[in-house]
């Protein structure tokens, strides 16, 4: 009687949290390149606006692609500093916990998975089998949902969202200083809305939502930015002469 090798799935699906936060982050920096091209151009045409001068255009533009990074990455530092201060002052709480109270800590555990469905021994079962696996990391899942191993560090988050902003603010950055005067702001126009519409293509894709209205939401919001720091620029000039 012959005999043959079990087979290997066809393929295999994503696991864990690792995917999750490799998507949070793509997330982040699609919104972080959003950013960048909605605030810089609405600077850049705002100033267009006001004035044909390429040197006070340059400056403003400059000074929002850059002081829109730093703003980006300061905010982004602080922010997961301060999850990742909670997440460990909570490891340290739940490490204290199994070490003055082992068996009330099982028990618990015991009761996070019968309340998800198994039943009462096959829950003390799986509660037993993980405590003795690995019981900081087992509490830390089901109660937390924190994995130890990856916290974020403040410092990546930082520089990635000042990458990601200053990639997205390079293109009206570039876009209102290449052209000739009098095709600066309709180029900047069309090159913001076209990459409003990728980028709301890219974030409805990774959410798993409604490409249409992702995009429509953003373009909208974008092309109306525009269209008031435009004619704000040109109040503001006119009135200035």
């Amino acid at each position: 009687m012959s005999t043959t090798a079990p087979r290997e799935p066809a393929h295999r699906e994503p696991q864990g949290a690792g995917l999750g936060q490799r998507l949070n982050w793509l997330r982040a920096g699609v919104l972080g390149a959003n950013d960048g091209i909605v605030s810089v151009a609405a600077v850049a045409v705002g100033v267009a606006g006001a004035t044909s001068d390429l040197g006070p255009i340059l400056t403003a533009t400059s000074a929002a692609l850059v002081g829109g990074a730093i703003s980006m990455a300061l905010g982004e530092y602080v922010s997961v500093s301060s999850q990742r201060d909670t997440e460990r002052a909570l490891i340290a709480k739940e490490t204290r916990e199994l070490a003055e109270m082992p068996d009330e800590e099982l028990a618990e555990l015991a009761e996070l998975y019968r309340a998800k469905g198994l039943s009462e021994e096959t829950a003390r079962a799986v509660a037993e089998e993980l405590t003795a696996h690995d019981a900081l990391r087992s509490h830390l899942d089901i109660e937390l949902g924190i994995d130890p191993d990856e916290l974020t560090s403040p410092w990546q988050a930082a520089v990635s969202s000042a990458i990601a902003f200053t990639l997205g603010a390079l293109l009206p950055f570039l876009a209102i200083l290449l052209p000739p005067a009098e095709w600066r702001v309709p180029t900047t126009f069309v090159a913001v809305l076209i990459a409003l519409g990728m980028t709301g293509t890219v974030s409805a894709t990774l959410g798993g939502a409604g490409r249409r209205r992702a995009v429509v939401r953003l373009v909208v919001g974008g092309a109306l930015a525009l269209a008031v720091t435009w004619a704000l620029g040109l109040l503001l000039g006119t009135s200035v002469a």
